[in-house]
């Protein structure tokens, strides 16, 4: 099995997948594959006849992460009425569930991954759907504000219980850490409904929980073509995120190309020092907090990922490859 991490994406306006999955098959594991916020998205079990339920379990968890915060429908929770207008507003679990993953990472990274970035994103037009987006057959559903919170940040959020104030004119978007929280979750799931071994790989956002594959997940770090890449496995319990700003572009109208990963301190698409940062951890948001933080610093980015001591592997501007914390060879284990 292998799994190619290409498009950092965040939940869209639909959780449905394309009307074909395409199940494959080794020795001991069954993979289905689909197409969902579009991105390819895959389940890999142990047992060859929990895969249908696996799948089933995974869009579940999808669609519960999609109606609480995607920034393309307009019946998200994350942007009602209430929240949009500066209220207190009891939330659901998972809203506060990741919510709390948002603001722990602007924590644990220093302010680089922060999810009060909305309105940046909205300004340099990335305001739909990227495939939307792109064809320009839809407008934003969330809209634009009569004013806007030009320093928002983190700390202006207030989370108590299942409570959520969000002042008004700043405008969240948790698509740094959502998609890695829906892996996780998405693995702790099917792990614990069917008691076999799971990977969960959305869209390079990867998940491993239970029973190992003889050999451990094979886990193929490609970023696209014309770009370095090596194979690793995870033996046992494990993620692995990347982040890249070579994925997920759009022009606005002026033209100018951004990537979607935000610098919170500029309001304007990090600089590509990095093409790609990948790492390993034992939770896949933990892993994508460093990777994403990373490509915000910059150059700083490569000390600040080695002090966490996570297995990383870092692609620069010129494709050089520069790697850390033990990242394996090819064919090595990297958990």
């Amino acid at each position: 099995m292998t799994a190619n991490p290409r498009d950092v994406t965040q939940p869209s306006d639909t959780t449905q997948p394309s009307d074909t999955t395409h199940p494959s098959h080794t020795s001991d594991t069954t993979t289905v594959t689909w197409r969902v916020w579009g991105m390819d998205a895959a389940v890999t079990v142990t047992r060859p006849g929990d895969a249908g339920a696996a799948k089933i379990l995974v869009e579940r968890v999808l669609a519960d992460v999609d109606r609480a915060c995607s920034r393309f429908r307009d019946d998200a929770e994350l942007y009602s009425p209430s929240i949009r207008a500066g209220r207190p507003t009891r939330i659901s679990p998972t809203l506060a569930a990741l919510v709390d993953t948002a603001l722990d990472a602007a924590r644990l990274s220093g302010g680089a991954v922060d999810p009060a970035v909305g309105h940046h994103l909205v300004l340099l037009g990335y305001d739909r759907d990227i495939d939307a987006l792109r064809t320009g057959t839809t407008t934003s559903p969330v809209g634009r504000p009569s004013f806007v919170a030009r320093r928002a940040h983190a700390g202006m959020i207030r989370r108590h219980g299942d409570m959520l104030t969000v002042p008004e004119g700043v405008l969240l978007d948790l698509g740094a850490t959502a998609k890695a929280f829906a892996a996780d979750r998405a693995a702790d799931t099917v792990a614990d409904a069917l008691g076999c071994g799971v990977l969960v790989n959305l869209g390079g956002d990867i998940s491993a929980r239970g029973v190992t594959p003889d050999g451990g997940w094979q886990i193929l770090v490609d970023d696209g073509p014309g770009e370095p890449a090596t194979q690793i496995a995870i033996l046992g319990e494990g993620a692995i995120a990347t982040s890249s700003t070579l994925h997920r572009r759009w022009r606005d109208r002026s033209g100018a190309e951004h990537h979607h990963i935000i610098d919170p301190a500029t309001g304007r698409p990090a600089p590509a020092h990095w093409r790609t940062v990948t790492a390993v951890a034992a939770r896949c948001v933990e892993a994508n907090i460093v990777t994403t933080g990373c490509i915000v610093k910059g150059a700083a980015g490569h000390r600040w990922l080695a002090e966490t001591g996570l297995p990383a592997r870092l692609v620069g501007r010129d494709r050089t490859v520069v790697t850390l914390g033990g990242w394996p060879n090819e064919s090595e284990a990297a958990a």
